[in-house]
């Protein structure tokens, strides 16, 4: 797999990041210490260190990161003494660790949450491992992983499920169960992860602390506090993550270093902010050394091969762009940017230079258009690629010289899956791609598919490259295999409760070769 740009912050990152490159080192030193060597200080660890489990993410043909956090008081800042505690970790070809094939010691410091994030190498493409962590006599849960597919694989499958969009308040987490269920090779997580909003009296779980996170503890807290939901855990658990965030990891609708409420939040309260919202972030995702975060800015557009089936391309869609237009004549001016011209540049080069049978966008907001206004005339949802059309609309032109291009998006709360048009602002504009706006884990928890359908339906009209749209919450699984990838959508028949009952809404088909999406 392929990186992306090279750092944009040397001088603290080349630091962070020798430490952090310093885990992964370990992965041939061969060490699985004895539990009574695997802290150098006299005193025990409290009990349950291991209470936020483990993940794996970022799979390459020979690695994988894996990732835990010590944090036996998740709740109240972690609980951790302030010192730097070995933690060994062990990778085998079996359950029972009877085969194991690398192991190591890596560092949690407290200066990073205690956190772990060990980069594997060495391994073989295309198969499952087992992993594990020891602190102290503690042991963590046993997670699965798979690497990815052989670079030059051209066969093959890849099952990808795509989620995003998880809100304590509004719900459990119940969708994870059934994606449990369906064994992906990955999850593609595009954005909200957590929510900043204040804990509600009225929610159906309440958010942890008194107000929004703005400082780096309370960031920690909130993210403990998902961390703690048991089908979130147990997904993170069984297959690799690949992670991008959205604005709730930081603030409702933030550009740049532009907050929701600039009137209310200063550039420098906002970049604090930012400091600490990413910090937190790369302290609980499976993510590599080269997204240590550097003040507020953090390295997340990045690029993943599976074999030469898949590549998928990673966007960061809140960094680089221009506040949000709030006119049709702010969404059409050619200075707004979504990605900025190096991510831009970035993308597009990979796009062209790409041998992969699929490439995949990830993209934290919707592509596709929204016309909201029924009739003559366009009235756009701003915040999503309807609110930066010259941009939008010159990559849908590239997209036109690309193989296979199918994007993957998040943030609507909604099932939107439509086809991608070279012009949207004419109906007979040829075809060059599909998209699938997956729908939320929780947010907006069971709503009203009657009122839903009322409102939207009508809408169906002025956007005919819309396929299917639905308001049930779930999430999206895809099979994707050289002929054509198979996507069903999956959702539940509740997210108050703590069990749900799966279905399938929709089964959809794109076929290669042929830009577009269809109803099976």
């Amino acid at each position: 797999m392929t990186g992306t740009t090279e750092p944009r912050f040397p001088d603290r990152r080349r630091l962070l990041t020798a430490g952090a490159a310093a885990l992964g080192a370990a992965a041939s030193a061969q060490l699985w210490l004895p539990a009574g060597r695997a802290r150098a200080a006299a005193a025990p660890l409290p009990d349950g260190v291991f209470s936020l489990g483990v993940a794996s993410g970022d799979p390459l043909p020979d690695g994988v990161v894996l990732w835990t956090r010590l944090a036996p008081d998740p709740l109240h800042g972690g609980g951790m003494p302030d010192e730097t505690v070995p933690v060994a970790w062990e990778v085998a070809e079996d359950e029972r660790f009877r085969k194991t094939v690398r192991r190591g010691v890596a560092h949690a410091r407290p200066e990073l949450g205690h956190s772990v994030h060990v980069d594997v190498r060495g391994l073989r493409p295309g198969r499952a491992y087992w992993y594990r962590f020891r602190a102290g006599s503690q042991f963590s849960r046993t997670g699965r992983t798979r690497t990815a597919p052989p670079a030059h694989r051209t066969g093959g499958s890849l099952r990808v499920a795509l989620a995003s969009c998880q809100n304590w308040q509004h719900g459990y987490f119940t969708p994870y169960a059934d994606m449990l269920a369906q064994d992906p090779d990955l999850v593609l997580f595009v954005g909200d992860y957590i929510y900043e909003s204040a804990p509600s009296a009225t929610a159906v779980r309440r958010h942890e602390g008194t107000g929004e996170p703005y400082g780096l503890t309370e960031y920690r807290n909130r993210y403990a506090q998902y961390r703690t939901d048991p089908d979130l855990a147990a997904m993170h658990a069984s297959v690799p993550w690949v992670v991008t965030f959205d604005d709730h990891e930081v603030d409702n609708d933030w550009a740049g270093e532009v907050p929701q409420d600039p009137d209310k939040q200063s550039h420098d309260a906002f970049t604090a902010r930012l400091t600490a919202a990413f910090q937190a972030y790369y302290e609980h995702m499976p993510v590599r050394a080269s997204a240590v975060p550097d003040g507020p800015h953090i390295q997340m557009y990045r690029r993943l091969e599976f074999g030469r089936l898949v590549s998928l391309n990673v966007l960061d869609t809140r960094q680089f762009r221009t506040d949000q237009a709030t006119t049709q004549e702010g969404a059409e001016s050619p200075s707004a940017t979504m990605l900025g011209p190096a991510q831009k540049q970035w993308l597009l080069d990979g796009l062209h230079r790409s041998t992969a049978r699929w490439n995949v966008v990830a993209s934290q907001i919707m592509m596709a258009e929204t016309d909201l206004r029924i009739g003559d005339g366009k009235l756009w949802y701003y915040d999503a690629w309807d609110g930066y059309q010259v941009e939008r609309n010159a990559l849908l032109r590239e997209f036109a010289g690309v193989r296979n291009p199918v994007v993957l998006s998040g943030d609507r709360h909604l099932t939107m899956v439509s086809d991608l048009k070279e012009d949207f602002a004419d109906p007979a504009s040829a075809v060059v791609g599909a998209e699938f706006v997956g729908t939320s884990v929780s947010s907006n928890g069971d709503q009203d598919q009657a009122a839903f359908h009322a409102q939207w339906d009508p809408l169906m009209p002025d956007n005919p490259h819309w396929k299917v749209i639905d308001a049930h919450r779930g999430y999206h699984l895809f099979d994707i295999a050289r002929d054509g990838i198979d996507a069903r959508v999956r959702v539940v028949d509740t997210v108050l409760a703590p069990t749900a009952t799966p279905s399938t809404l929709a089964r959809l088909r794109v076929e290669a070769g042929d830009p577009g999406v269809r109803l099976t």
